[in-house]
């Protein structure tokens, strides 16, 4: 079974700003991230597969993503970005998968964890855009602080056919030490069998300049206790984890937050959840 890396993004500042990288604290990674620069790391880690990810609301860069995936032999799948408020977003997403690479688009994803609106999940224009993410087979990225979780949990339970993939376990207060309430929450949220989850960005939810793995662990195991390796998938949110780590401290923080599950277990959380969920061998 492939290894798979079910979370990461590249950005070219030249093409386009991201305009969420600002001040002093996210500066290290102010800079042009591309293919070339993930693929010696990702295959010092041994990874074969990887699934790119959107970063901006603007509707131009699913297809400069879905290009990149096409000239690809390390991109196998590409999670992108369509307006879900608007009255077309079947006919959008059709548009995509037209695209040189459509063919490589395995989901979408909006970011939530912006919107003042604490309960935008819940808008009947946002659940006729999840409905026609569901009839297209795509999965749909869940990316929300832990406030919104009681929100996800309800938009979830209202969306039976549609698979939602909980991004950086809901992004815990690890800094914090908080988990109870997170918990709480994320627990719900798996037991709708609709649900699976990223075991990733953690590192930038701890202590930039201190974490370790002992602080991890404590979620790590919510989350594989909740949801269950097989609806559980490794992910590096490279660059975004340079910030605290290197591909390669991720990737071994990884593997020794699930060392007490079984090969079988271990190959679900690497790999297997993620071509399941995604599609990456063409069936969903």
């Amino acid at each position: 079974m492939a290894v798979v890396d079910a979370h990461h993004h590249v950005w070219d500042l030249s093409v386009r700003d991201q305009d969420w990288i600002t001040g002093p604290e996210l500066s290290p990674i102010r800079r042009d991230f591309l293919l070339d620069d993930l693929r010696p790391e990702a295959a010092a880690a041994g990874i074969d597969a990887t699934v790119l990810v959107q970063t901006v609301t603007v509707p131009e860069e699913t297809p400069e993503l879905l290009e990149q995936a096409k000239g690809s032999d390390l991109v196998a799948g590409v999670v992108g970005w369509t307006d879900l408020t608007v009255p077309d977003v079947a006919d959008a997403l059709a548009a995509l998968r037209e695209l040189p690479g459509g063919e490589r688009l395995v989901g979408i994803r909006h970011q939530v964890q912006a919107e003042p609106d604490i309960a935008w999940l819940l808008r009947p224009d946002v659940g006729r855009g999840l409905d026609a993410i569901a009839a297209a087979g795509l999965a749909y990225d869940l990316l929300v602080l832990p406030h919104q979780l009681p929100s996800a949990v309800e938009a979830v339970a209202d969306h039976p056919g549609l698979t939602f993939v909980l991004d950086h376990l809901g992004k815990p207060p690890i800094a914090l030490g908080a988990i109870e309430s997170w918990a709480r929450y994320v627990r719900e949220l798996a037991a709708l069998p609709n649900t699976v989850c990223k075991l990733s960005g953690l590192v930038t939810e701890a202590d930039w300049t201190h974490w370790a793995v002992a602080d991890l662990r404590p979620y790590a195991e919510v989350a594989l206790g909740a949801f269950g390796p097989d609806r559980t998938m490794f992910g590096s949110d490279w660059p975004v984890c340079r910030l605290a780590s290197s591909y390669g401290e991720v990737f071994d923080m990884a593997c020794r937050l699930t060392e007490g599950l079984s090969s079988c277990e271990q190959a679900q959380v690497f790999g297997g959840t993620a071509e399941r969920v995604y599609g990456l061998r063409g069936e969903r």
